[in-house]
């Protein structure tokens, strides 16, 4: 069950976000719960409720544009049109409100329903398990907030860019590097950063990997973009070292990047260049690229790994030959994905996931790193368990590197003010 702690401006909050007067509509087949929740929104400052038992009473106000609501709240289990069938009409609809499931059936099958919202592009704020707590609707609710914020930022983020533009972007120093710092769960002592690469455009200001990546790749210009990426990365290493912090600094690497043997003398010669040891720069390979004729990539990466760069399998559990290539790849680190780390301390499946690929990284003597950490109970599932590394927004988003001074300092007092140490492990 999803608990939020009572927090009286919440309730402000959501209602300067939400549509003035938004119209939510309740589908649930107890009348009891209808009541129930109605009531509770009506508590909340929410007057324009709307129940229906039957989904297909419900279909009826989403069709009517003058009653289709914004929110719509969604029991799964129910006679006839059960929730599932229901979420399927929604989408023939193209309904563009929000959702949030409601349902006394358990976590496995409330995920599962999550994510099928989720594939079906419907924008859903979470769910909730019966019995409803009050709190825990209310922050459901305010999750509306971040969700229209962030639905503002990406107003537009679908625009095309051209490979004349992206060419240019990259020879004229456009592509930039913002860094993402991982720190040692034990200590809380900073111990590399993940490079992760942004366009800093004229007009458009910085434009994020996913709206060029594609195209990038698409045009074959992915290995212009990762040298220049890892030059960035091995001049910044390097001014770091000079600084008196001794990082690893890590760069993502396409599938392309491996498919060509003159990658690995690219890798060594600009980590030469920058006077950086090759044990400082750790290559992060996403597993779902490792597939078909591996003989080159495997190659260039033994061959690396020869020369102390350190390798790491990214996004690990994601793919469909995880524990393959953790057997035919030298990998020095295992990065946990953030799918299976953020709330793995609430949902049992995450947290078998979680705890094997954990353990898997232990038995096989690599370091293993927690992506997503999003929260204080990610931390500290992360330093009961004895997870090396963590990374995620709790601690730091990705940043510039002039802005890593400034973050170091707050980060160091963060460690005593929050106690961020003061987890201890488990038996």
């Amino acid at each position: 069950m999803i608990v939020a702690a009572r927090c009286p401006i919440l309730r402000k909050q959501i209602m300067s976000k939400l549509p003035v007067d938004p119209r939510i509509l309740i589908l649930d087949d107890e009348p009891f719960m209808l009541k129930l929740l109605a009531r509770m929104l009506t508590n909340h400052g929410f007057p324009s409720v709307s129940c229906c038992e039957a989904g297909e009473d419900a279909l009826r106000l989403v069709d009517d544009a003058a009653t289709r609501p914004d929110l719509i709240m969604l029991d799964l289990n129910m006679p006839g049109m059960d929730g599932i069938e229901f979420v399927r009409h929604l989408v023939e609809r193209n309904y563009m409100g929000s959702l949030i499931l409601v349902s006394g059936e358990g976590e496995r099958i409330l995920r599962t329903a999550e994510k099928l919202v989720q594939a079906h592009k419907i924008q859903i704020l979470g769910y909730l398990q019966k019995p409803v707590q009050p709190d825990a609707l209310l922050m459901l609710l305010s999750q509306s907030t971040a969700s229209n914020d962030a639905a503002a930022k990406l107003e537009g983020s679908d625009k095309a860019y051209d490979a004349q533009a992206i060419s240019a972007a990259i020879q004229s120093g456009a592509i930039v590097n913002y860094y993402q710092p991982k720190v040692r769960v034990d200590t809380g002592k900073i111990a590399g950063v993940e490079t992760l690469v942004r366009w800093q455009h004229p007009v458009d200001g910085l434009v994020y990997p996913d709206q060029f990546i594609g195209l990038v790749e698409k045009c074959g210009m992915i290995n212009e973009l990762t040298s220049k990426v890892l030059e960035q990365a091995c001049i910044q290493a390097k001014t770091w070292q000079q600084a008196g912090h001794e990082l690893k600094v890590a760069v993502n690497v396409s599938m392309d990047n491996l498919a060509s043997l003159d990658f690995q003398d690219v890798v060594v010669a600009l980590a030469a260049k920058a006077g950086i040891a090759p044990n400082k720069i750790v290559l992060e390979i996403t597993e779902s690229q490792l597939m078909g004729d591996m003989r080159v990539s495997l190659e260039i990466l033994a061959r690396l790994r020869l020369k102390r760069f350190h390798l790491s399998i990214d996004d690990f559990g994601t793919g469909h030959s995880s524990l393959s290539q953790l057997r035919d790849i030298p990998f020095d680190e295992l990065k946990i994905d953030q799918g299976f780390v953020h709330r793995a301390w609430e949902n049992e499946t995450l947290r078998a996931i979680y705890d094997t690929s954990l353990a898997l990284a232990k038995q096989l003597n690599m370091e293993a790193v927690a992506e997503g950490v999003q929260d204080r109970q990610d931390w500290d599932l992360l330093r009961r368990t004895g997870c090396n590394l963590a990374q995620g927004n709790f601690i730091a988003r990705a940043m510039p590197a002039d802005a890593f001074e400034a973050w170091l300092v707050d980060w160091q007092k963060r460690l005593v003010t929050e106690g961020l140490l003061s987890v201890q492990l488990e038996n």
